[in-house]
């Protein structure tokens, strides 16, 4: 067997052209024959019993060759690849030259691989710092969650509807007079000022009393998900059975005791100072990190090819529709939602894609320029951490080479985030 390769007039793109020979394309026709003759019936012949020629006779002779070449290609291309460093990140555009019984098999491969990085300044990038402190204003919104958490729900019967009030409604909506899929509910809850309803419907509940109906305009968004219903007017028909507000506690040492293990208002004050704190440090630091990357990836020269923006816009959507399905939604359905084609949400996402892959070729880089070894204890801590998540034996990832490779290749890349931190002139 023989390989040429060269390069194309395209940036990181080979041609490879392939000759092999006869006997081993031959070999894989026979080898193909006696894996389906059992599926060919020849009058003079009991089902599967058909000698190859003549079931070749009865449908030609090229009805082995297409999986013939599936049979004996991918491997030649896999070693071939391999053989000759070839880091593929496409797959191959096959064009076959010539391929018959006792010939030899000649075909092409166009395939791109990964491009070569050319660093700008990685050492010595000035980035801004990004620091955040806790106020007294932030202790005490987060002790007003706290009491929402923790708020009582009354009855309320003397007034009319308020913001902020609970209501419990029946209500049925109509377009031009019809009924609509989704437009009627008994005894539903609705927060007055929560806008999770179509805008103008809440505003028109306040006032409202007990038992009272009433009609409600209002227009559907010109970007609501319903085809139907988008920038469509519709009245709803409202009936209001109850109204209920929350309570909420006074904030004091009874409070802390309530809602918490401490004992005084003040060490609950010092806790969420605390907690507050620590993610500050942590959104600071992810933060800082992004800057340094942002201005690495900003110096750096690299020509991504559309193969590898691709195969990451693949990963996204697969990690969308995984999130999705924990919601019991399908892709399709959320794509109605959003009134997109998969096609138009692709090209929304080339762009966040193309940044990811840059980011990933440029951390790469930075390892090799730098000669970044990925800590030991690191990778074990990693492996732990990923064993607890799939629910493993730390024994039983560690003998998947790939997925060692890849975790290793993970660790290396956050001590290149680091070193470029910790080589940043922060200003």
């Amino acid at each position: 067997m023989s390989i040429k390769i060269e390069k194309t007039e395209n940036a990181n793109e080979l041609k490879l052209s392939f000759e092999v020979e006869a006997e081993k394309f031959d070999e894989a026709i026979k080898k193909v024959y006696e894996k389906s003759a059992k599926y060919f019936n020849i009058p003079g012949f009991r089902r599967g019993k058909a000698p190859m020629a003549m079931v070749e006779k009865q449908y030609g002779t090229e009805i082995f060759y297409e999986d013939a070449f599936n049979e004996v290609v991918p491997e030649i291309y896999e070693k071939e690849l391999e053989e000759n460093n070839i880091e593929a990140v496409s797959k191959p555009d096959i064009d076959i030259v010539q391929m018959g019984k006792g010939q030899d098999l000649k075909f092409t491969a166009v395939v791109q691989i990964k491009p070569e990085v050319k660093l700008g300044k990685y050492k010595g990038i000035q980035i801004k710092k990004v620091e955040y402190n806790v106020s007294e204003d932030d202790v005490n919104h987060e002790l007003g969650h706290m009491a929402e958490r923790n708020a009582r729900v009354i009855s309320v019967e003397d007034r009319p509807v308020e913001n902020k009030d609970i209501t419990v409604i029946d209500f049925e909506g109509t377009v031009d007079g019809v009924k609509f899929e989704g437009g009627k509910a008994e005894g539903h809850e609705l927060e007055i000022g929560s806008n999770t309803f179509i805008p103008g419907f809440e505003e028109q509940i306040i006032g409202m009393k007990i038992d009272e109906e009433k009609d409600i305009k209002v227009k559907f968004p010109d970007d609501y998900f319903s085809e139907d219903l988008k920038g469509k007017e519709a009245v709803f028909k409202v009936k209001l059975h109850e109204i209920k507000k929350k309570e909420l506690p006074e904030i004091n040492d009874d409070f802390a005791k309530d809602a918490s293990e401490y004992e005084t208002l003040e060490e609950l004050k010092n806790s969420i100072k605390e907690k507050l704190e620590e993610d500050n440090k942590a959104r600071a630091k992810y933060e800082t990190e992004e800057e340094a990357i942002k201005a690495v990836c900003k110096e750096a020269e690299v020509d991504i090819p559309s193969g590898m923006i691709e195969t990451e816009l693949d990963n996204m959507v697969k990690d969308i529709e995984t999130r999705l399905s924990y919601q019991g939604m399908k892709m399709d359905m959320y794509l109605q939602m959003i009134g997109k084609t998969m096609e138009e949400f692709r090209k929304e996402g080339e762009e966040q894609a193309k940044d990811a892959v840059r980011t990933r070729l440029v951390l790469e880089q930075v390892v090799k320029d730098a000669e970044i070894k990925p800590d030991e204890k690191k990778i074990a801590d990693k492996l732990e951490e990923m064993a607890k998540m799939y629910g493993k034996q730390k024994e039983e990832l560690e003998k998947n080479e790939y997925f060692m490779e890849l975790m290793k290749k993970q660790v290396a890349q956050e001590e290149a985030i680091e070193f470029l931190v910790a080589n940043a002139k922060i200003k």
